[in-house]
């Protein structure tokens, strides 16, 4: 009689078993785990929780390359809506308040500080002394406590609109264009003999910005921004102490810059909107130029 064949014990594997899974990433550590993307084995260190699953951590990499982030009209990456620009500049103007309120010894007569005298704009000093940098130092300055809280409380409301639309770097460039527009409107128009200062005309810059936006491409509704504008307006038209200059220039530059960052077109945006932001400031630096050489 034959022998009949021998079978392995109950329970044991049939044939050719693989030996032990180890990490792609750590080959010292033995694992079970596979990534839901790629299937190659992961330990629990380098695996991240997915939809459904989870995916190793070059995949998770590969994935955020080859994702296109969401955008604003400006071009401006949507996930990131801090304000962070519009704090930076708060806090740099009540610095500057504070300063010159310390060193003159007074609140509401701060403008006697050594610094506010060295900063605000006198355009006389300008064309005598070539002393260009109260062009824009002097929108870091203001007359005492409420012109210095209607400013920030104006740049607050606007920067948190503004800000997540543009992104840090192209409101900071409508800013600061805005207020060196409404500077160069008082050289341009204004008296020589007077100081102006205060951040009203990046403010009004901001205005303008809003009301491009809202009229152009439907940032915030239309109706109320127009109307706060018309409210300013009417406000620097009757008001003493005010400089509509410096408010009607910043309200221009800022309009005319921001139609630039936001009719650019989608292909070569970027070059389109430094090709605008360049090309006002260089049209604000010819402008005082002219205006030096009529008057020396």
């Amino acid at each position: 009689m034959a022998d009949s064949p021998s079978y392995p014990p109950p329970g044991d594997p049939i044939g050719a078993q693989p030996g032990p899974q180890t990490c792609v990433r750590h080959p010292d550590r033995v694992t079970g785990l596979r990534c839901t993307r790629c299937d190659r084995p992961a330990c629990p260190d380098c695996l991240r929780e997915a939809a459904v699953g989870s995916q190793c951590v070059d995949c998770v990499d590969q994935g955020r390359r080859t994702v296109r982030r969401a955008r604003t009209v400006a071009g401006a990456e949507s996930a990131d809506r801090r304000p962070v620009v519009t704090w930076a500049l708060i806090a740099l103007n009540v610095a500057m308040f504070l300063l010159t309120a310390v060193q003159a010894g007074s609140l509401g007569q701060n403008q006697f500080s050594p610094v506010f005298y060295d900063l605000v704009l006198w355009p006389v000093r300008v064309v005598v002394l070539d002393e260009w940098w109260r062009m824009l130092g002097s929108g870091f300055l203001h007359y005492g406590p409420a012109h210095l809280a209607l400013n920030m409380l104006a740049l607050y409301v606007l920067g948190r609109q503004l800000e997540p639309v543009f992104g840090k770097l192209r409101f900071a460039a409508v800013y600061l264009l805005s207020l060196l527009g409404g500077s160069v409107a008082v050289y341009l128009f204004g008296a020589l003999d007077s100081g102006v200062a205060g951040a009203s005309g990046a403010v009004y810059g901001l205005m303008g910005a809003l009301l491009v936006g809202a009229l152009g491409r439907r940032i915030t509704a239309a109706g109320p921004v127009v109307g706060v504008i018309g409210l300013n307006l009417v406000l620097s038209f009757t008001l003493t102490n005010i400089s509509l200059l410096g408010h009607l220039g910043g309200l221009a530059i800022g309009a005319a810059v921001t139609a630039g960052l936001l009719f650019a077109p989608a292909r070569n945006r970027n070059a389109y909107q430094a090709a605008a932001v360049v090309g006002a400031f260089l049209l604000l630096v010819a402008l005082a130029l002219v205006r030096t050489a009529q008057l020396v």
